[in-house]
């Protein structure tokens, strides 16, 4: 009987299966009832007890071998079958469209219509130093403007913080060049602020800096008049109120004609007509002196707005912790923006 296993074995190793005929006649010369392996089981009965302890073992090892070859074939023939059946000219299935964040959109908007009137881009870290943040930008020691915002310090060194602005890459974009400087100023800021659906202690500015000579205040005002047109339509109004930073002076805050009611007054702005978008002025002679630019000589405006603020007046967002929840119902919405 064990020369029988063994020449069944080969035989099973050898045997060619390349579809479903071949397959069956597979299962019909080894494993069915009439096949070679239950045949063997029947001889196995005859034989003594000493005998059967080894016999059996090789006849487990054929019935397994044979069944798993059977197994295999047979999953593999199948799957062959399925693919076969399928249309393969049938287009496939959709795969779902992504979306850029509102907030990226809007960033992505700012840049270019600055870009139409010569603006370029520069960026600055976000772990910045006192001077950058605040000293350099007219901020005096323990000056109570420093209270306007309320900082992210870095523990072990009170000097090194999270910048509160983007007002810090207009100092290092003063120290490193001299006019004419035109730039916008984009990125994220970090203040120490309650979370609520008006305010978040991330968000993120664009900010802007002009400086030539014999740079006006009416030329601040006519740059922000077309970004408000491009931004919000061409007939948008705008009105400057007087403000106070300590970087700009004189300041002002530019607001823009409600785009909800379309200035006949609402409760979004308040039944006012308009809505605060940025805050602006003309640079402090005290921040280019600073920064090695002559104040007698040249003059300049620099503006700043939050992107948050701004997308919520685009798409009548009410709500500033939707930009941070990565909330798919939500982003979806945007699916469709470019």
């Amino acid at each position: 009987m064990n020369q029988r296993i063994e020449q069944y074995s080969k035989e099973i190793e050898t045997f060619v299966i390349t579809n479903q005929q071949e397959l069956e006649a597979y299962r019909i010369q080894f494993l069915s009832k009439k096949g070679l392996l239950p045949e063997l089981f029947l001889q196995f009965k005859a034989l003594s007890n000493e005998d059967k302890k080894i016999a059996g073992i090789l006849l487990n090892n054929l019935k397994n071998k044979a069944s798993e070859k059977y197994e295999t074939f047979k999953l593999t023939l199948d799957q062959s079958e399925k693919t076969l059946l399928q249309d393969l000219t049938l287009p496939a299935d959709s795969i779902p469209q992504g979306s850029r964040h509102p907030v990226s959109l809007i960033r992505k908007e700012i840049i270019s219509i600055f870009s139409k009137i010569g603006f370029t881009i520069a960026e600055g870290p976000e772990i910045e130093d006192d001077w950058h943040v605040f000293s350099g930008l007219n901020f005096p020691s323990e000056h109570p403007a420093r209270d306007m915002q309320d900082t992210f310090f870095i523990k072990k060194n009170p000097d090194i913080l999270l910048r509160t602005h983007t007002s810090s890459v207009q100092v290092r974009v003063m120290e490193s060049q001299q006019p004419p400087i035109r730039k916008i100023f984009p990125g994220r800021v970090f203040r120490n602020e309650a979370i609520s659906a008006r305010a978040h202690c991330i968000f993120h500015q664009i900010e802007g800096l002009y400086i030539n000579e014999n740079v006006s205040f009416s030329d601040l005002k006519q740059t922000l008049l077309f970004f408000a047109r491009e931004m919000f339509g061409e007939k948008t109004q705008i009105r400057l109120r007087p403000s106070y930073f300590p970087f700009t002076e004189p300041s002002a805050e530019l607001d823009v004609s409600c785009t909800i009611c379309g200035g006949t007054g609402c409760n979004v702005c308040k039944y006012t007509g308009y809505l605060e978008i940025l805050g602006c002025g003309m640079v402090d002679p005290n921040v280019l002196d600073a920064s090695g630019i002559s104040s007698e000589k040249f003059t300049g405006f620099a503006f700043g707005m939050g992107l948050e603020r701004i997308a919520m007046l685009k798409y009548q967002v009410n709500d500033l912790r939707l930009y941070f929840e990565n909330d798919t119902r939500f982003l979806r919405q945007f699916g469709s923006a470019y």
